[in-house]
């Protein structure tokens, strides 16, 4: 009896659509831009997500990272509470003792700086150089083109520079870098190698990275603040869990520096969770940030949906008339328009499923993601839109199913 009422409204409803196409068209639109809205924002979030993390896995999802400080960091370093400004800057002593214990398989001291790179009169932006040493790519990834990394010998302070593809594309054109030289922030430098850093769209263009060179040649070419720019990268062994690992350099780097138990550290970590943590929150605000301002165009095609509905049940008021004085009760003159309100929302839904579809590729075409449409997605535009028909179709379905049958009769 069910299915049988539900196919009849739905039948009813496809006659009513072709009969005024106009103005069923005008009341669908909305359903279809909210859904549309809706499952472009969520293949979107999921594509950013995806390529944050991604990027992240490439660097090791245990990988973090040893600072002079960063939960207290406020935009005036001057404001800083006395105890964090005495804070000693990290030493290369600090990465050995680390690098000792038997939880971790790498610890290297770093530093980033910001500097100019020039080949015979082409030259970059500020970008970033990095100070590491030959495993910069085993943990922040990347793939050597040619050439390669530091030696032994280069890591004691060797002028050499081991560029970005894509700056050294802009330097050097079809030309072959290796072997050349090239200034960075006025000092000469030899090119060993090009790699290709990992993709991240996330990337500002003012923290664009332009090369890596020894740890040793960044400090003794460039100034730069050690209090922000030091830092080290510490990767666990195998199998051992990121807190066990993080323990175990607390209590390294608390005995190097001889913190008498009870005095708070001298240093903080970063580890990937937290990165993790601020992404998840970012993009959870940004979903239901969209998802609210599409809420307002379902809530217009609701409401069209009411108006269209209204219209329908004056301009079939003889046939309620009839089916009442033939027999149907209130319910079924109340399931039938409810059927034909979820049944016209239905097809704005699905149609918004096809331009939610459209939408994705289009964001995969213009930002380079990896942007699916989540499974929920579609569940969820479809619901919605024929939750959508049954809210706003009970005004004029509860209408419809109280007309008394003998006015319903007389009205022409």
């Amino acid at each position: 009896m069910i299915v049988r009422n539900v196919t009849e409204g739905m039948a009813i409803a496809m006659d009513a659509i072709r009969a005024n196409k106009l103005r069923s068209a005008l009341t669908i639109l909305g359903v279809v831009i909210g859904v549309t809205t809706v499952m472009a924002v969520a293949s979107l979030v999921q594509g950013i997500r995806r390529q944050i993390f991604n990027a992240i896995e490439v660097a090791g999802p245990t990988t973090f990272y040893v600072i002079r400080y960063f939960s207290q960091t406020p935009l005036n370093p001057d404001r800083l509470p006395y105890e964090v400004r005495i804070r000693p800057v990290l030493q290369r002593t600090d990465a050995e003792a680390i690098a000792r214990l038997p939880e971790v398989r790498y610890a290297g001291i770093w530093v980033q700086v910001f500097q100019k790179i020039e080949y015979q009169g082409e030259r970059t932006q500020q970008i970033v150089v990095f100070g590491a040493d030959q495993h910069y790519m085993d943990v922040q990834g990347g793939t050597l083109l040619s050439g390669r990394m530091f030696t032994r010998a280069e890591l004691t302070g060797e002028p050499v520079i081991v560029l970005e593809s894509a700056v050294a594309d802009r330097l050097f054109g079809r030309l072959d870098p290796l072997g050349r030289q090239v200034r960075v922030g006025g000092r000469s430098f030899r090119v060993i190698g090009v790699y290709q850093k990992p993709a991240n769209i996330f990337e500002p263009p003012s923290q664009e990275t332009g090369g890596i060179v020894p740890f040793a040649a960044a400090r003794e070419s460039f100034h730069y603040d050690e209090t922000n720019a030091l830092f080290i990268a510490v990767r666990p062994r195998p199998g051992v869990p990121v807190d066990r690992a993080m323990d175990g350099v607390t209590m390294a780097l608390r005995r190097v520096r001889n913190l008498r138990p009870g005095l708070p550290n001298t240093f903080d970590l970063i580890t990937q969770d937290q990165i993790l943590d601020v992404i998840g929150k970012l993009t959870s605000y940004f979903f239901l940030a969209m998802v609210s301002l599409s809420s307002v165009a379902l809530l217009v095609g609701g409401i069209g949906v009411m108006a269209i509905m209204m219209v329908s049940v004056t301009d079939r008021t003889r046939e309620i008339g009839l089916r009442k004085a033939l027999g149907a009760t209130r319910r079924e003159i109340l399931w039938q328009f409810l059927v034909e309100a979820g049944t016209l929302t239905l097809l704005g839904g699905v149609i918004g499923i096809g331009f939610g579809l459209g939408a994705a590729a289009l964001v995969k075409a213009a930002m380079g993601l990896s942007a699916p449409v989540p499974l929920w997605s579609v569940a969820v535009a479809c619901g919605t839109s024929i939750a959508i028909g049954l809210v706003f179709g009970l005004i004029p379905a509860n209408r419809a199913a109280r007309m008394d049958p003998v006015e319903a009769l007389r009205r022409e």
